[in-house]
C-alpha cells in the first residue's frame, strides 16, 4: 500500500562523502584544450579550400574573373570553429571542477540563533514557520478580514 498523505519520503544521505576535488579533470581540460587547437587549425586548413577563382577569357582581351564558393569547405570550417569553441568552455568547466571545492553553506536558525547544516536541515527550506503568514495564505484569507 501506498503512504500515508502526511507522512514524507526522506531519502538517505549518501553512505561515503562525495569527493569535491578531482584533479583527474585537469587533464580532461587539457586534453580538452588540445582538441579544440587541432579544430582551430582545422578551420583555418578548410576555409581557403572554400573559394576559387575563376578566369576567363571572353574575346578580343576581355578577362572575365569570377569566384566561386563551396559551401562544404567554409561549413567544414565554421564546424571546425564551433567545435573549437565549445571544447574550450568545456575545458574552462572541467579546470573550474578540477580546482574548486565548495564549503557546505551554513545557515543561521531563526528560532534558536543556531548555525544549522543546509544539507541536513530539509524541514527549514520547506515549512515556514508557524507564526508568519505566507502570500497564498493572504490571498487566501482576504476576503474574511
Amino acid at each position: 500500500m501506498s503512504a500515508p498523505a502526511t507522512e514524507q519520503l526522506v531519502v538517505p544521505p549518501p553512505t561515503t562523502p562525495g569527493r569535491l576535488h578531482r584533479p583527474a579533470r585537469a587533464i580532461v581540460a587539457l586534453v580538452e584544450l588540445l582538441l579544440a587547437g587541432a579544430a582551430v587549425w582545422g578551420a583555418f586548413w578548410a576555409w581557403p579550400h572554400g573559394f576559387a577563382t575563376i578566369t576567363a577569357e571572353v574575346g578580343q582581351g576581355i578577362v572575365v574573373e569570377s569566384e566561386r564558393v563551396y559551401g562544404n569547405w567554409v561549413a567544414a570550417a565554421i564546424a571546425f570553429g564551433t567545435v573549437a569553441a565549445i571544447l574550450v568552455l568545456d575545458a574552462a568547466r572541467q579546470a573550474v571542477l578540477a580546482v574548486r571545492a565548495r564549503p557546505k553553506r551554513v545557515k543561521k536558525s531563526k528560532d534558536t540563533g543556531t548555525d544549522t547544516d543546509s544539507d541536513t536541515d530539509a524541514e527549514a527550506d520547506t515549512e515556514p514557520p508557524a507564526d508568519t503568514e505566507t502570500a497564498t495564505d493572504a490571498v487566501a484569507h482576504e476576503g474574511e478580514r
